[in-house]
């Protein structure tokens, strides 16, 4: 104790200053009224103030022998010794010309004879007439003559540890305690883990709860807390439990906290039990209870219980008002909100920057832009002055409206706050301008930043490296490092994500060894980042390669990882692998989060298994906007319009309103099912009934239900009047149905469109080439394949794959052959000659070779789907459904082959092609001929 008094005294007078200061007026005022007393206990009145009018009083300010003057005075004065008064007096007096020893002799003097109680220096500290460092000169005095036994003064000496970071002065002002045998003392036991949780671990904050003996409710209370205040959410919760096993009463600060902490962890039935506990405790109606109980039912989306706490209480304060309103708009209820929002100023009720704030975020949230802007300008009309939290909310909802020259008078609105220092705010705006893609203004702004925390390195950072500046990223990362900067995790997981996106995913695996080699271990975030690159560059062999690793670093995948590898699944048709993340999501209890969910329904509609997609679906809870799409869009890609139509008619019944998505899916069940008189429906009611503009999609679908149909003319005609201009996609559509329908008068002028806007699509030549072929003009056939080849383009290779067991078969026109290729063929002539006997007749239409019919059969038999269905018939049981996918549009041989083949050998066949699904049972197909 010693040791660290005299240190202290050693700290430069500027950090004594910066402790003093805020005492000195008080301590002056307190010096005037001590100088302006008398000594009752001596016969003669003895006036400390006349003596320090005498000659030696001027010194007596200046230098610490004046005061020992005055003290001698005093005593020859009369009396035997000073009164409490006098004795107060020249203790201060001692103190202000420095002389602590002095100080210390007098207390301690004054402690002897009974003029003076431990409680002067407490008081005198918590009064502020004695800086901390004067407090610890006295207290080291004190220890030295063993008069420090009084509780108040070890928790000053605890408090002031704390206060100037000193631990080891806390050390042994703890080894004090023990040696007075106060350490069972219930204020100290409080401050003590108070400074251990602050400056240590919350392990020696328990370790220090359990050797109480005998704990009272005071630290129970006290133990709960801190572990809450700590955000050790479960922890806080455990010790809760227990507490309430000890037969502990909780108070209502530690009821708030436990109830904060469940709604921190989304515990909905341990808040609700808590609810229970806290109606049989009596704690209701207690504001600060049932205003936590608002917050933890509003953090578990439980609108209707907070609802229901808000109108028990009788008398709602400003916090009531603003904790429900924000439980309102945060979960979506935005006209709710603004319900409580109109009641509370009809209340009488004054509005602040919060009640505000509550409205602008969840506004915000939501993606309600315009009515954030609405909101921000009728609280700046009522004179209240924003804050961080409602500038990073108006921030949020321009960079999701890309106006950026909204938000350059949000920074202008910074600059008149004052609220520029604020290093969110600044962080906000950085991110803003870079949402915006505006990197320039985004790095101007940050070099001019007086504060800069990591977050606003890493978003920075994020900006370039999501940008494709992958360079700069990593310069910016030095910098960091350089201004004495530590990058953490998520700096590092910007640049993964930024090479992954670029489709440079060995670079990212390179950075994720970069990271571990420096003793950061990489986290669930650093995987799904790879895996999620992989998947946006169509490289979904990769994202399940990296998900396997990911899994062997034993890393456990979240909703978010899970989703991406599905959609990898989906792509591939991997029917068997996505049955697998399935059962692991299940295991891990994630199969019923929302976006699992929608990607589950999504790969099992993609790989054919459309009865599994509608019993994910059925099974969720809470449908959102994604699932209905992706379930719709699954009966559409079937051809099953009319389940299509009446999933639609569902979710219209319960209030969910349609986005483009939805009647994108809507009009391609139309098409694939050919229902014009529908789709004009849907596509006339999406703008006059729903709001919802037609984008281009929406007219491609249009066009091509129109073409499909054979209204040829009338999509020409469409398209023309139409107010966007056309895409290759819908001249796409349209020449697709030319060569449906044998019409190259209409084909050609979509042709030349296509040659424009896509002149190296190899796909718009061969469609071209088989329209002149069918039409025996085998020179304007010849002619087009000239002009492919100067063109530099080759024709796409096609393949068809199928799984069998583990293993997956490819097929491909080009490149080496499936090494089973010669017992393959065999059996397909077998199969074809079985096929013609029944009634099948060779399409030969789609060869564009000006060869013998005898020719074209043989080229017709080298399609890989028919090798790919043909291996599945030879190596799969009788009852197994033969799966095969294929990147190019199936043609009519390979399609009629396909139906005559699930009808005499009575398998199911399902067939991905490049443009649709088909799903042949005894003769027929989902698609009824129409693709």
């Amino acid at each position: 104790m010693e040791q660290t008094i005299s240190n202290s005294q050693n700290i430069p007078s500027s950090t004594h200053k910066s402790f003093s200061k805020t005492r000195k007026k008080k301590r002056y005022q307190f010096k005037v009224q001590c100088l302006q007393t008398t000594d009752p206990l001596t016969e003669n009145p003895v006036s400390a103030q006349s003596l320090l009018q005498t000659p030696s009083s001027s010194a007596s300010l200046q230098s610490h022998d004046s005061s020992k003057q005055i003290h001698a005075q005093i005593i020859k004065s009369g009396g035997k010794w000073m009164s409490c008064s006098l004795t107060c007096n020249l203790i201060q007096l001692c103190l202000e010309t420095g002389d602590t020893q002095s100080a210390a002799m007098l207390f301690s003097a004054g402690l002897d004879s009974g003029s003076l109680s431990l409680s002067y220096l407490t008081d005198a500290f918590d009064k502020g007439r004695v800086d901390p460092y004067e407090f610890l000169r006295i207290f080291q005095h004190l220890h030295r003559t063993g008069s420090v036994s009084n509780v108040r003064i070890l928790t000053a000496a605890i408090k002031i540890s704390a206060e100037l970071g000193d631990s080891w002065l806390a050390f042994q002002s703890h080894a004090l305690i023990a040696k007075s045998g106060l350490d069972a003392e219930t204020l100290l036991k409080c401050y003590l883990m108070d400074f251990y949780a602050e400056f240590f671990s919350m392990e020696s904050t328990e370790k220090l709860f359990r050797e109480t003996p005998v704990k009272c409710d005071v630290l129970w209370n006290k133990a709960v807390m801190l572990n809450a205040e700590k955000e050790l959410w479960w922890k806080a919760i455990e010790l809760f439990r227990e507490m309430q096993s000890s037969n502990v009463k909780a108070d209502e600060i530690t009821m708030a906290k436990i109830l904060n902490s469940c709604g921190r962890v989304e515990a909905l039935r341990l808040g609700k039990q808590i609810h229970g506990h806290v109606i049989r405790s009596g704690l209701l109606p207690n504001l600060l209870v049932s205003n936590s109980l608002i917050t933890m039912y509003s953090k578990n989306s439980s609108i209707e219980s907070a609802r229901r706490v808000f109108e028990s209480i009788p008398n709602p304060s400003l916090v009531s008002w603003n904790s429900m309103i924000s439980c309102c708009s945060l979960n979506g209820f935005l006209v709710n909100a603004m319900e409580l929002f109109n009641d509370m100023v009809e209340s009488g009720m004054e509005t602040d920057v919060v009640t505000w704030n509550c409205l602008i975020s969840g506004h915000s949230l939501h993606g309600f832009n315009h009515q954030v802007f609405e909101l921000f300008r009728r609280m700046q009309f009522k004179g209240l002055k924003p804050n961080s939290s409602t500038i990073t909310s108006v921030l949020r909802a321009v960079s999701g409206s890309n106006l950026i020259k909204f938000g350059k008078e949000i920074h202008g609105c910074v600059m008149r706050n004052g609220l520029e220092c604020n290093v969110y705010t600044g962080t906000s705006l950085v991110d803003m301008y870079l949402k915006c893609c505006s990197l320039s203004n985004a790095h101007r702004l940050f070099d001019t930043m007086k504060h800069r925390n990591v977050i606003t390195w890493n978003s920075l950072i994020t900006g370039y490296a999501y940008a494709g500046f992958l360079d700069e990223a990593l310069q910016l990362l030095k910098r960091m490092e350089n201004g004495g900067l530590q990058p953490n995790i998520i700096t590092w997981n910007a640049l993964i994500s930024g090479y992954s996106m670029k489709g440079q995913s060995r670079q990212a695996l390179v950075l994720i060894r970069q990271l571990k080699s420096i003793g950061q271990k990489p986290n669930v975030v650093s995987w799904t980042a790879i895996i999620s690159g992989c998947c946006q560059n169509e490289q979904y062999e990769d994202s399940l390669y990296f998900f396997t690793e990911m899994q062997k670093e034993g890393i456990k995948p979240n909703s978010a990882t899970l989703a991406t590898v599905l959609r990898a699944c989906s792509s591939l048709a991997l029917l068997n692998k996505g049955e697998e993340i399935h059962c692991f999501a299940t295991r891990i209890g994630l199969d019923t989060d929302i976006y699992v969910a929608t990607s589950l329904i999504d790969m099992y509609s993609k790989s054919g298994s459309l009865r599994n997609a509608y019993q994910v679906f059925k099974k969720i809870e809470n449908k959102n906007l994604a699932s209905w799409n992706a379930m719709i869009m699954g009966f559409a890609v079937y051809g099953q319009a009319k389940q299509a139509s009446l999933l639609f008619d569902e979710m219209s019944k319960l209030a969910v309103k349609p986005d483009g998505i939805t009647f994108t899916a809507l009009l391609s069940s139309c098409r694939h099912s050919g229902l014009i008189t529908e789709g004009w429906k849907y596509f006339d009611g999406m703008k006059t009934k729903y709001g919802v503009v037609p984008r281009l999609e929406h007219y491609t679908s249009i066009v091509d239900l129109l073409a499909r149909w054979g209204y040829l003319d009338e999509a020409l005609d469409f398209i023309q009047d139409m107010p966007l201009e056309p895409d290759a996609s819908l001249w796409g559509a349209l020449l697709g149905a030319c060569r449906t329908h044998r019409n190259l008068e209409i084909a050609e002028i979509a042709a030349r469109n296509l040659f424009k806007l896509e002149p190296h699509n190899c796909a718009n030549y061969l469609l071209m080439m088989s329209l002149y072929a069918y039409e025996n003009r085998w020179e304007d056939a010849e002619n087009m394949r000239n002009a492919m080849n100067a063109a530099g383009l080759k024709s796409k290779s096609g393949w068809s794959w199928i799984q069998i067991g583990q293993t997956v078969h490819v097929f491909s026109a080009e490149g080496k052959q499936h090494e089973d290729i010669g017992e393959i063929y065999f059996e397909l002539y077998q199969l074809i000659s079985e096929l013609k006997k029944s009634g099948y007749v060779p399409d030969t239409s789609c060869i564009v070779r000006n060869v013998r019919e005898e020719a074209k059969e043989k080229l017709l038999m080298a399609h890989t789907e028919k090798l790919a269905i043909t291996y599945g018939l030879i190596n799969t049981s009788k009852t197994t459904m033969i799966r095969v996918i294929t990147n190019t549009r199936v043609c009519n041989d390979c399609h009629t082959m396909a139906k005559c083949v699930s009808k005499i050998t009575g398998r199911e066949i399902y067939l991905r092609d490049g443009v649709r699904f088909h799903h042949f049972i005894g003769g027929e197909c989902s698609c009824n001929n129409y693709w």
